[in-house]
């Protein structure tokens, strides 16, 4: 108690003006201490990348689709240039061989089968087979355009190898 200074006779103001503040704590660092965290941040920035790279591949992938929609709207219901749309779009996504050589109901049967939920067997769509070849002024109807649209934005896409 030796190194307390004598308080005898001092009023209160005084005894306050004796006191010494009160030490600031060091700051608080934001970064993380133990390397688990650090494992854990490397490790989500690997996942992101990852998602990101996929994502980008997809839209790449998907590039023909948004490409042969456009079409299909300035397309204006000409038979032969959705029966061009939909044949370019059959060739980026399937083999050239197994797409080529269809005609008829074969190329109906086949635009049936590679997307679920469209149906090319109705009177209509016949139009999509011979429209190429004669032009007979006839125009798309709504339905099927419907049709195409559904067919090219769902269909199967199928690996070239």
């Amino acid at each position: 108690m030796a190194d307390l200074p004598d308080t005898t006779g001092l009023n209160l103001v005084e005894l306050l003006d004796l006191l010494r503040p009160i030490p600031e704590p060091e700051p608080i660092s934001m970064v993380p201490e133990t390397q688990g965290w650090l494992w854990l941040a490397l490790i989500l920035s690997l996942v992101l990348m990852w998602v990101v790279r996929r994502v980008m591949h997809n839209r790449k992938a998907n590039a023909y689709r948004r490409s042969a929609l456009a079409e299909l709207e300035g397309a204006k219901g000409d038979p032969a240039l959705v029966a061009a749309i939909l044949r370019r779009a059959a060739l980026v996504a399937y083999p050239r061989r197994q797409v080529v050589s269809l005609t008829g109901q074969d190329w109906l049967r086949f635009l049936d089968e590679t997307c679920e939920g469209v149906s090319f067997s109705t009177p209509g769509s016949a139009l999509l087979t011979v429209s190429p070849y004669r032009d007979d002024g006839q125009r798309v109807d709504a339905a099927l355009l419907k049709q195409c649209q559904i067919w090219i934005r769902k269909h199967r896409k199928e690996s070239k190898r």
